[in-house]
């Protein structure tokens, strides 16, 4: 076992695990935050567009919306993320549109976590602020979005989880993450409980600090009614 942690970089690994992570996260935030807007926009079109949207990615296989993304966006639409020029052109593509595709995916989900937390504010809260002249963007901006997302946090914590342990699914397209890391191990060295230990081991390194954090903060902010 020590003779496999000193030839292969496992640490690197689990490093661009925690590198997808990080920007998925971001960009399924803000998407999410968009998609929830539209799900309670009073505006119907904005409405059915968001639940397309949320019931057609969450039914839809990640592994598809990862293939997807660099086998059509890049190599059949031909649309670039990185320099073409750049001698990790391939391995950069396959990074970024990865961070997409997993941004994409778990945008639904946060979605529904955001418009959770929506249900835990009072309805007197939106009319209140309609009744002092606010529009529905400011309503949303200065009343209930804060208090929306002090709802939805520890949902929030359960998708990040989530997305943590999907960052897996980037191997199919090349991505030297965590678990391309270990099949090659096991390809070439051999497959044992050690093996799978460690990188078991990753991972809930990576997830049990955020499932604590989130407990606490979702707790700390909880609203006492």
């Amino acid at each position: 076992m020590l003779d496999i942690l000193e030839k292969y970089n496992i640490l690197a690994a689990f490093w661009m695990t925690i590198k997808l992570t990080f920007f998925s996260a971001i960009g399924a935030l803000v998407l999410g935050t968009v998609l929830a807007i539209m799900r309670v926009s009073p505006v119907a079109v904005l409405r059915r567009l968001g639940a397309v949207y949320v019931n057609v990615v969450r039914n839809t296989p990640l592994t598809l919306i990862v293939f997807f993304s660099l086998a059509g966006m890049r190599f059949v639409l031909e649309i670039s993320l990185a320099s073409d020029a750049s001698a990790t052109s391939v391995q950069d593509n396959a990074i970024r549109w990865a961070m997409v595709a997993l941004a994409v995916y778990h945008a639904a989900f946060v979605c529904e976590a955001i418009r959770s937390g929506f249900n835990t504010v009072p309805l007197g809260q939106a009319e209140a602020a309609r009744s002092i002249g606010l529009t529905f963007g400011q309503s949303l901006r200065e009343v209930i979005l804060p208090q929306a997302f002090r709802g939805a946090v520890a949902p929030l914590g359960s998708v990040l989880i989530a997305l943590t342990k999907n960052t897996t699914v980037a191997s199919v397209i090349g991505v030297a993450e965590a678990s391309a890391l270990m099949k090659v191990i096991i390809e070439n060295e051999t497959a044992s409980i050690a093996v799978f230990l460690v990188f078991a081991l990753g991972f809930v390194v990576l997830t049990l600090p955020v499932g604590i954090f989130f407990t606490s903060m979702s707790r700390r902010l909880a609203v006492k009614r």
